[in-house]
């Protein structure tokens, strides 16, 4: 059933005749037609492996060239749609990406000395989905997904998506960055500044996979990740990352 998941619990948001509900809906019935040209595709692969094969004196197994192109071709396409319509996972809510994120957080960071603490909120103010304290610093990321055809950007340093200003997501996070700096360095002594990100899941980013406009940057999870271990070290050392880590699980609620 289009929205649906055995490890998501159902959410309006992603039913009825949500863009997300259309979109799959739609991508299911378009499979035969992809089917059909993928036939195509891999018989035009087997044309050119058997000439391929004639072109290089493999005369006598150039069927079985033309064969093993065919499949190939054959597999690629399928690999590519499968792909395309597994990164739309969440937003069409059947995953979460929350749990995508901090699972490549921890896994690529904590053996290097960084602490990543998950969906922590002031009190009664701003949530965050991670904490990350390391050597290179204090980072805030949140997890957001769009539909998969819109561009997010800057243009002239303001953030857009699609036609749309980021400039209110982008100020939210900013703010819940100073919020949460501010309440870390009056408990610790430890002066902090914290640096907000965005994990995009779903939605076109440029070449390079990083957007950064008024403030904020936003990045597919596995580069956060990888920008976050570049950070130059030395910035905290292992008994202020402690101390903050500990101050956080003390004062900041857990979601």
């Amino acid at each position: 059933m289009p929205g649906g998941s055995i490890y998501v619990q159902p959410n309006e948001k992603y039913t009825g005749s949500s863009p997300q509900w259309w979109y799959e809906k739609f991508w299911r019935e378009d499979a035969p037609n992809r089917r059909k040209y993928r036939y195509v595709k891999a018989g035009v692969g087997f044309i050119i492996g058997v000439a391929l094969g004639l072109r290089f004196g493999l005369a006598g197994v150039s069927a079985l060239t033309g064969v093993l192109a065919a499949a190939a071709v054959y597999g690629g396409d399928w690999f590519l749609d499968w792909y395309s319509f597994y990164r739309t996972a969440v937003w069409r809510g059947a995953r979460r990406g929350e749990l995508i994120t901090g699972r490549l957080l921890r896994r690529t960071l904590r053996r290097r000395g960084y602490q990543v603490l998950d969906g922590r909120a002031i009190r009664d103010q701003a949530s965050i989905d991670h904490l990350v304290i390391g050597p290179g610093g204090v980072w805030i990321i949140d997890n957001e997904s769009w539909a998969p055809d819109v561009e997010i950007a800057c243009y002239v340093g303001r953030l857009f998506f699609g036609e749309k200003y980021g400039s209110k997501t982008a100020k939210a996070l900013v703010d819940k960055a100073e919020a949460f700096a501010e309440l870390l360095t009056r408990e610790t002594g430890v002066p902090v500044t914290i640096t907000p990100m965005i994990a995009v899941h779903c939605g076109v980013l440029p070449r390079n996979g990083v957007v950064s406009a008024e403030g904020l940057t936003l990045l597919r999870p596995r580069t956060a990740a990888r920008l976050i271990r570049s950070a130059d070290a030395g910035v905290l050392n292992d008994s202020q990352i402690e101390l903050l880590a500990r101050t956080a699980a003390r004062e900041l609620q857990r979601l």
